[in-house]
């Protein structure tokens, strides 16, 4: 046995390795995808028979992950035979998955408003008379209801979120929140402000978001929007920022749940603290007592 065929076999995923792989994910790749890859760039170009034994899994399957892996640009075959996969550099690699999830994301903003095009030309009419709920089960499906809602919203979207939330909002809502307000929409949000956000908060005040502190807030997490569609958490404990990071938010247009929930926000938001006053007291405390 060679002492590459050795090595295969010692192979233990290690807590950065599986960091790595979970991170990659977000990148359109799948859990098989990602660890063929990092296989590749820890134990360089390899041949489809040594990948199979390392990972412990059919030729037929590796065969099928390595296509898919060239189909985005991941790897490359060599000319020679057999086969050696070759992996990309990482930063060639992810920069081409960020311009193809740019394209496609553009396309589907295009197809968005032809599709509402011709259904007001059709003139469709949607039946008012019940209500339709859904769950929501990733982060990734809240953003994509979220930048749904939020490049339809005629008036006002309010929330009531925890503090890492400010951050998916600054990676994946924000341009379009600038847009909402500069057409003279009103965004307000409660969240409890700690030191390690100031930053982001600081920057929502800066693009004219109405922020409010609510102190150790534990209780439902929601946001209304133009107060007649909503999302609330049934399960939403957020530890890492990730598209990936799974929860459990019901989402609805039903009339009557989002007008409770807006009730319940202008209660809370009467006796929050203004965000500009709760990041002034922060900063007047040593960091590492904020």
């Amino acid at each position: 046995m060679s002492t590459i065929e050795q090595t295969y076999n010692a192979i233990n995923w290690t807590a950065g390795d599986s960091e790595f792989i979970a991170r990659l994910t977000n990148f359109d790749l799948s859990g098989k995808e990602a660890q063929v890859y990092l296989q590749l760039l820890k134990y360089g170009p390899q041949p489809l028979s040594l990948l199979a034994q390392s990972l412990e899994t059919y030729r037929g399957d590796v065969h099928r992950t390595l296509t898919y892996l060239l189909d985005k640009g991941m790897v490359n075959p060599s000319l020679e035979s057999p086969t050696v996969y070759v992996p990309v550099e990482v930063d060639i690699a992810l920069d081409a998955a960020v311009k193809k999830c740019e394209v496609e994301f553009c396309e589907k903003k295009r197809l968005k408003l032809e599709l509402q095009e011709i259904s007001r030309q059709l003139r469709f009419e949607v039946s008012d008379k019940f209500s339709a709920f859904k769950i929501l089960k990733s982060m990734k499906d809240v953003m994509n209801v979220t930048l749904s809602n939020v490049a339809s919203l005629e008036k006002e979207w309010v929330a009531v979120v925890p503090s890492i939330l400010t951050v998916f909002s600054s990676l994946y809502v924000l341009e379009d929140d600038k847009k909402f307000i500069d057409r003279g929409g009103k965004i307000r949000f409660l969240t409890d402000i700690t030191y390690p956000y100031v930053d982001i908060i600081q920057q929502h005040l800066d693009m004219e978001m109405e922020v409010k502190h609510l102190d150790k807030y534990s209780g439902i997490l929601f946001c209304v929007f133009d107060r007649k569609i909503c999302m609330s958490a049934i399960s939403a404990n957020l530890k890492h920022i990730s598209l990936n990071e799974p929860l459990s938010v019901l989402y609805t247009a039903d009339p009557d749940y989002a007008g409770y929930l807006m009730s319940t926000f202008e209660l809370l938001w009467k006796r929050a603290t203004p965000a500009s006053q709760r990041i002034e007291e922060l900063l007047k405390e040593e960091p590492s007592q904020a």
